[in-house]
């Protein structure tokens, strides 16, 4: 999650117009996602809000459903320096991170150099990230939330803005690591990827099997995206949003006095929830052309921002129950 920005005061006029500004950005922005991204509106208005919010996101999903292509698109739409790393066993961290070399001048004197790894980019594409070990993955645990590298003592901060885009396989398990609880608290929201509805199939075989394809182009600056995320952190946010935030981060916490809640999930979502619920609720309201969030986004992003940052109990995963039906009962009760 993004470093918080302190707010500067600003009239309602300059809100209002930055607003509208930001809102025409927006909206060539999902024009240049939707030229080459068919049929998953919903994953990319969930990513985009992850990006405008400043976070990071987990996109989960069989093969074949254009993670990779959603990725190397934003890069391309929003002008952010992308990379990829392809996450394997045998991946160490300093192929995440970099390493120093030794060398040696004329003179003869020998001195170290650091050479900056893939992880110095805007918008870091981590594909099939549980398939590295546990050792690897934590190597981006600094990364995404302090925005620095450490190697060797020495700090290196990373270019602004940041973003990892992670994605996962759920279905082959055999040779994978599952992440760890700190590292999944630090993605902003866990995006589902579903199959295409039947049209959007349609449209794909007929425009992706030509002779020619829709490409991405430019259409934005990385300081403009960082300009849209200073704006969503200063919108008001209604008094009845952040009690319906506070309501349902805390229902969902065993021990609370709810009584699903203690009989289904045995650890529940800290404070980080609800600040990313804060965050994203806000840039959901810009990205639909509000200038205020409202208790409808809080019930729309339940599950993203909730579902990997809870534990079933033992006696849940015996009746069938999954985290999206907790967090979808949770999301209809505020």
């Amino acid at each position: 999650m993004s470093v918080m920005v302190k707010e500067s005061p600003i009239s309602e006029k300059d809100m209002v117009a930055q607003a509208e500004s930001a809102l025409a950005d927006i909206s060539r922005i999902r024009e240049g996602v939707g030229r080459v991204i068919f049929g998953q509106e919903s994953v990319v208005e969930r990513t985009l809000v992850a990006l405008l919010a400043g976070g990071h996101a987990l996109l989960v999903g069989v093969p074949g459903l254009a993670k990779t292509k959603l990725v190397e698109t934003l890069g391309i739409v929003l002008g952010l320096d992308a990379r990829r790393i392809q996450f394997t066993p045998d991946l160490m961290p300093s192929d995440i991170l970099g390493s120093e070399v030794m060398e040696q001048d004329e003179a003869g004197k020998r001195s170290f150099r650091f050479i900056p790894g893939p992880v110095f980019a805007q918008l870091l594409m981590a594909d099939e990230i549980n398939r590295a070990s546990p050792r690897t993955q934590s190597a981006l645990l600094q990364a995404m939330q302090e925005y620095h590298v450490t190697v060797a003592g020495d700090r290196y901060d990373l270019p602004a803005p940041f973003h990892v885009l992670a994605t996962q396989n759920p279905l082959e398990q055999e040779g994978t690591y599952p992440l760890p609880e700190a590292q999944l608290d630090r993605f902003l929201m866990q995006i589902d990827i579903l199959y295409p509805e039947l049209e959007a199939e349609r449209r794909i075989l007929l425009e992706t099997t030509g002779v020619e394809e829709a490409k991405a182009v430019n259409v934005t600056l990385p300081e403009r995206l960082r300009d849209i995320q200073t704006l969503i952190r200063r919108m008001p946010v209604p008094e009845s949003v952040v009690e319906a935030i506070l309501k349902l981060v805390r229902a969902a916490r065993p021990g609370q006095g709810n009584a699903d809640t203690d009989k289904h999930v045995a650890w529940g979502p800290g404070p980080r929830a609800s600040q990313a619920l804060m965050l994203c609720t806000r840039a959901r309201a810009l990205y639909d052309g509000r200038l205020a969030p409202s208790v409808d986004d809080v019930r729309a992003l339940a599950e993203p921002v909730l579902q990997h940052r809870m534990a079933l109990t033992f006696a849940a995963r015996a009746e069938g129950t999954t985290v999206r039906d907790v967090v979808a009962k949770l999301a209809k009760a505020i």
